[in-house]
């Protein structure tokens, strides 16, 4: 099978687009490992499609792969690039676009420039709603990994994460802790894990590990994650710029009823084909 698809980035969290709106477009999660090969594929962090929606109040739908084939729930970067996408492909030109995610509606806001933010929904803070196995209503839990014990905040913004809190973020061992989280059963689904240095009110530093791709450039949904809990703790502003490996994102989160919106580069690096097999 030919896939027509566009490499797309936002702060280096990388994807490969499929337009599943004029062609219907059928992708195994072998396909999905093909595409994301840095090595026999396109190379990417997730594999995004975007087809017609089922909902008659979403302008699209929006189904996110990660690079080991299995589904993801949301991703922050993916949401603003496929708005880019969108108006680059000319499959709509109106500045505010609705996204079918999930089950879930998802606004985007284009401006003339294509800049791109993204409403990511209010977060779910309920363990039982991450889905988390501990029971708790503390802001932070304590994570045991072998005789260590890490506070984490765990909430869903649409995937589950644990944010954690480090004096230094470029010296934390994220290669070595990301999985060891990861691979606690107290996570059903699995876990992204933030490691989050707060450098004042607005602004932080954040590595992100994620399930089923590693550690990223950058992680969207990561980033709004990882606000939450500094504003939860009463640690940050409402309105907070995120520094990745990648590049700086813009989270702004109002109170616990509002939605979180991201904000940040959305780019457009090549168009390709690519015969699966």
């Amino acid at each position: 099978m030919k896939l027509e698809f566009t490499k797309m980035h936002g702060a280096g969290n990388d994807f490969a687009v499929i337009d599943g709106v004029r062609k219907a477009v059928e992708l195994t999660p072998e396909h999905i490992q093909q595409l994301a090969s840095r090595h026999f594929g396109v190379g990417c962090d997730q594999v995004l499609l975007i087809e017609p929606p089922k909902r008659p109040d979403a302008d699209f739908e929006y189904k996110i792969f990660n690079a080991d084939g299995s589904v993801a729930g949301q991703c922050g970067n993916g949401a603003r690039c496929v708005g880019r996408f969108i108006r680059e492909q000319r499959l709509s030109g109106s500045d505010a676009i609705t996204l079918e995610v999930g089950g879930e509606l998802r606004r985007l806001v284009i401006t003339k420039d294509l800049q791109v933010s993204a409403d990511l929904g209010a977060p779910k803070l309920a363990l039982n709603a991450v889905p988390c196995s501990l029971e708790s209503t503390d802001i932070e839990c304590d994570l045991t990994l072998g005789n260590v014990t890490l506070k984490a905040g765990i909430l869903s913004m649409g995937n589950p994460h644990a944010v954690v809190l480090v004096d230094d973020c470029g010296a934390t061992p994220v290669e070595k802790i990301g999985p060891m989280v990861q691979a606690l059963d107290v996570f059903p689904e699995g876990v992204n894990v933030s490691f989050m240095e707060i450098e004042t009110a607005n602004t932080v530093k954040l590595r992100v590990f994620e399930r089923g791709v590693g550690e990223t450039l950058a992680c969207g949904s990561g980033a709004c994650a990882a606000v939450v809990h500094g504003i939860r703790l009463g640690l940050l502003s409402t309105n907070v710029t995120v520094t990745l490996p990648g590049g700086k994102l813009e989270v702004t989160w109002e109170d616990e009823r509002a939605p979180v919106w991201l904000a940040g580069p959305a780019e457009t690096v090549f168009e390709g084909k690519l015969t699966l097999q």
